[in-house]
């Protein structure tokens, strides 16, 4: 293991805790019949998975560190979810899609070019150290793209697009950074 020097980018202070941030209401689902994930854009055919046959997809334990555009860092994260290559046995990603825009709950949503949303570090969670995901967190499914700034790990996750071109997504629009690098310090598009 690395020493935790090299593990925090500058700026960026360890915590213990797991803290709480969002913009809007935390949605909470009282029929998970209600939830699905689709799966659209620049793909041969569009696809809908149902909570159910999103819960019966393998499942893989990742670990990581991560990083907040607000200063804090949670390092030794456990979680457990599924592979976005097991995620792309369900549909093809067409050539020309280079970008990706993941969709949540209340209109949310943030951008990535294609090549973070497939790195074999980058998943869909559905636990974090043993539990499953608290609905402040992002209950049932959110994205995890642990080597961006943690906005880009979408909670409510409810869509996913593929795209020709890059395009803002909520934060991107409201002064954040297209990318996020937390070792570039690449939080706000003034950077």
């Amino acid at each position: 293991m690395s020493s935790i020097k090299n593990r925090v980018p500058a700026g960026q202070k360890v915590t213990e805790s797991f803290p709480v941030l969002h913009h809007g209401e935390v949605p909470y689902y009282i029929n998970m019949g209600n939830w699905d994930l689709k799966i659209f854009g620049l793909v041969d055919e569009e696809y809908t998975f149902t909570y159910k046959e999103f819960m019966q997809l393998p499942r893989t334990q990742f670990g990581n560190d991560i990083h907040c555009v607000t200063t804090w860092s949670k390092l030794d994260n456990v979680w457990e979810g599924i592979a976005i290559s097991d995620l792309l046995k369900f549909f093809h990603i067409k050539e020309t899609a280079k970008f990706v825009m993941l969709h949540a709950e209340h209109g949310w949503s943030t951008n990535l070019p294609i090549e973070d949303f497939l790195k074999e570090t980058s998943f869909l969670a559905i636990k974090h150290n043993g539990e499953l995901l608290s609905p402040d967190h992002g209950y049932p499914v959110r994205m995890v793209v642990p080597h961006l700034y943690f906005w880009k790990s979408a909670k409510w996750l409810r869509g996913i697009e593929f795209l020709e071109k890059d395009k803002p997504g909520f934060w991107e629009k409201n002064g954040y950074h297209m990318y996020g690098d937390p070792w570039k310090e690449q939080r706000y598009d003034w950077d």
